[in-house]
């Protein structure tokens, strides 16, 4: 009875462990999948929606406040008269064409630029002799504003699509390209010794092996190619104001410049910052979310 009582302890002794470990790792299963499962409506609304929402109420608040201090429409329009004029516009259907006009382009012109940086920043960044000739140029030109090019721009192009796209192309290349050179530099060796390793060699490694592990600097410099793709487009639709190239965002603002009408200047500029808001919230922030939060560097809060 001794024996058999000791064994019988033994065992519950020898399974106790088992049983903890099993627990634990039930435990943190549980755990990762509440926490990738989609957060409630409520957490949502409250941590993403309300903020920026109270934000632009203050704004708005304050712009209500100040406009009797300062007295003076040329200087400073009302709320209510920038909202006229955007109903205005809104009602002769120009307002979406406004849009319109300034998105189609600066989306072709970015994916232009997508198209030439990709490969320019891979090369850049694999090749030792193409980055000491080029990579000094590359950084000068990211830092170069970008309304500087519209007069050369103009002059060898003339006043067309095929300037404002030269434009952002000389403003968004050098950022996408710089973008892939630093995501490409902070891969680890190691990453490239087992890729070779494995056959990944050639083009074969550096779709499958260097893109892969270089996509959050990527992501990076691809959020501030649009930026420079966005603000060389304003430059050049403010600076090239011709009637045969329709009215963007950039030109409405020089057209209420040149009729002192504040309030369509204050409807220019707050469609300028909706377009850019929009997009990055809609394309780029969702795109940096998943790629970091695939490698572990971004928690769901």
């Amino acid at each position: 009875m001794y024996c058999v009582g000791r064994s019988a302890a033994m065992a519950s002794t020898e399974t106790q462990p088992a049983q903890d470990a099993g627990s634990v790792e039930a435990g943190l299963d549980a755990l990762e999948t509440a926490a990738a499962g989609r957060p409630p409506l409520r957490h949502t609304l409250v941590n993403k929606v309300l903020p920026p929402v109270i934000a632009i109420a203050v704004v708005l608040v304050a712009w209500t406040l100040l406009y009797p201090v300062v007295d003076d429409p040329s200087k400073l329009p009302s709320p209510a008269a920038v909202g006229a004029v955007f109903k205005d516009a809104w009602l002769r259907g120009d307002l979406l064409g406004y849009i319109w006009t300034s998105v189609s382009r600066g989306l072709l012109g970015f994916f232009f630029a997508l198209l030439i940086g990709t490969p320019l920043g891979l090369l850049v960044a694999r090749v030792k002799f193409v980055r000491a000739a080029i990579g000094p140029i590359l950084s000068g030109l990211q830092s170069l504003p970008s309304v500087a090019w519209v007069p050369p721009a103009v002059i060898w192009l003339g006043l067309n699509n095929s300037m404002m796209y030269a434009v952002i192309l000389l403003g968004a290349v050098p950022s996408i390209a710089n973008g892939l050179v630093s995501g490409v530099d902070q891969v680890p060796p190691l990453f490239l010794r087992a890729g070779r390793t494995m056959g990944a060699t050639g083009l074969k490694g550096v779709w499958h092996v260097t893109l892969p592990a270089a996509l959050p600097g990527y992501v990076a410099g691809l959020k501030q190619g649009w930026a420079f793709s966005w603000r060389s487009l304003m430059a050049a639709e403010i600076i090239a104001n011709f009637p045969d190239l329709g009215v963007g965002l950039g030109q409405l603002l020089e057209n209420g410049r040149t009729a002192s009408d504040m309030a369509m200047v204050f409807e220019a500029i707050l469609l300028i910052l909706f377009v850019g808001i929009a997009i990055d919230l809609l394309i780029f922030s969702p795109l940096e979310r998943r790629v970091l939060r695939g490698r572990g560097l971004l928690v769901r809060s």
